[in-house]
């Protein structure tokens, strides 16, 4: 996550490309106003996306779903839902999208580039470390009795080594359903968090989180730089009006540089599944459902703004500095595949059948987004920017205005949704990069799956928190020639 979302100063004149000295309100060469902030570019996220020269057809890959039993009952009409009305922030009428090979699109309607340069924020400083099974620098060490050695962690806690077993005392097993020690992988832990056996701190609930509810998946991770995991998500299921399923994931990334950022990720990503989970088994459409969902999860994370009673003082400075955080979230249902988004956290498509291109579905609310929108830099330059991942959209109150971006896709060949944060993309930057990170197994072990980019993410140096979900996206046997039926 950015540390900051504030509109940083440019480093070129628009006008002339001199550089300006700091300070400068105008460009001493040409004159341009530098002060000035580039428009930024109407958002239709819901116009109909280029679609490439057709290709052969690829062959269809049947879904993976339970056995059919021997008498299966008729299956329901499916829905038919109306046009969303205003279900983003422009009045542009809500088609359903149909691609070859599902490519993205901007919120200009225009076709994202497949392969931004990668890049990182920051290099690790230290060798990278899993909190399973954690290195520590070379120092001055305090010796434990049985031969243990102890040397303090990236969190500040002390990591004991397992005693030796020559002169360690026999420590019984621990009984089933008991939670074992992370560290020596045999003590018993204690009400308080610590290990009876060799005293080491567990992790806190939230520094790693799992969950896997169906064919959806999410892993989030601390990572092995922050003190906390500023993330959090939220996958369910229900089913729309006509009986059949529909799968939601929704990830989001608190803001670090704001108060509470992992209080506002929490509330966002609880209040957009529950209007989610509230609003499609009523009929809603997805992509209103999910313009919908972002509102209230927008309403959540400013109510953490408020003041307690009796700190009327206090209201002007109380959008200061506010709890913020960013959204990505994906909703499968009805053999659509819609996406909404606030901020920089991503989306992916990523075909079983590898042979066909993978997309990234989503545009970043940041500084080197609106520069390239803009005109004034290329990809090349802007990514390469310090500020390139300074934000310009998030949830919370002290945002300019909310304008929650939704797209709809209807794929027609099975792949895999890939909904992350920054802390995994920036270690896959590019939808070939993280189609390259992605397992080949991942659409029948969602869970696996999550499990292995998050370790991408660590391996690559884990400077940011970590979370990603994966949805499988199966279609039927027929694939190709479904999706040419209009919704």
């Amino acid at each position: 996550m950015s540390e900051s979302h504030q509109q940083p100063a440019l480093a070129r004149c628009p006008g002339c490309e001199e550089p300006p000295a700091s300070g400068d309100l105008y460009c001493g060469a040409c004159g341009y106003d530098l002060s000035a902030v580039p428009a930024r570019p109407d958002d239709r996220p819901t116009m109909a996306i280029t679609v490439p020269p057709a290709a052969p057809p690829a062959p269809a890959v049947p879904p993976v779903a339970p056995p059919v039993p021997d008498a299966p009952a008729p299956p329901a009409p499916a829905v038919q839902w109306p046009a969303a009305s205003e279900a983003d922030s422009s009045d542009v009428p809500v088609p359903v999208h149909r691609a070859t090979d599902l490519p993205g699109t901007d919120s200009g309607g225009k076709p994202l580039p497949a392969s931004p340069p990668a890049h990182h924020d920051e290099q690790p400083t230290t060798p990278p470390v899993r909190h399973d099974d954690r290195a520590v620098e070379a120092g001055p060490a305090a010796a434990a009795p049985g031969g243990s050695v102890e040397a303090p962690d990236s969190a500040g806690d002390f990591a004991l080594a397992a005693p030796d077993p020559r002169t360690a005392e026999p420590t019984p097993t621990p009984s089933v359903g008991t939670k074992v020690c992370v560290a020596c992988r045999s003590g018993r832990v204690d009400p308080d968090g610590y290990c009876e056996n060799c005293g080491h701190a567990q992790p806190r609930e939230r520094d790693h989180m799992e969950q896997e509810l169906g064919s959806v998946a999410a892993v989030s991770d601390r990572g092995l730089r922050h003190h906390r995991n500023e993330d959090s998500f939220a996958v369910s299921s229900t089913a729309l009006p006509d009986g059949s399923p529909a799968v939601v994931a929704i990830v989001c990334d608190g803001v670090s540089s704001a108060s509470r950022p992992d209080e506002a990720s929490a509330a966002a990503a609880v209040a957009a599944n529950e209007a989610l989970l509230e609003s499609l088994p009523r009929g809603t459409h997805p992509q209103q459902a999910m313009h919908e969902a972002i509102i209230a999860a927008s309403e959540a994370v400013n109510a953490l703004a408020q003041d307690p009673p009796g700190s009327a003082e206090h209201e002007a400075h109380r959008h200061q500095n506010a709890p913020a955080c960013t959204l990505v979230g994906a909703i499968m249902a009805g053999g659509l595949l819609v996406v909404g988004w606030v901020g920089d956290s991503r989306v992916y498509w990523v075909p079983d059948d590898r042979t066909g291109p993978p997309a990234r579905l989503t545009e970043d609310d940041s500084w080197a987004a609106q520069m390239v929108a803009a005109g004034l830099m290329n990809e090349a330059e802007a990514y390469a920017d310090e500020r390139a991942h300074a934000i310009t959209g998030w949830l919370g109150a002290d945002s300019y205005e909310l304008e929650p971006h939704t797209a709809s896709f209807k794929p027609d060949r099975p792949g895999l949704v890939v909904v992350c944060t920054d802390g995994l993309w920036n270690y896959a930057e590019s939808a070939e990069e993280m189609a390259a990170a992605v397992p080949p197994e991942a659409h029948r072990r969602p869970l696996h799956g999550a499990q292995v980019l998050v370790g991408h993410a660590l391996d690559g140096g884990g400077h940011d928190n970590v979370t990603v979900a994966l949805l499988p996206f199966a279609v039927e046997p027929q694939g190709a020639g479904s999706a040419c039926t209009t919704v």
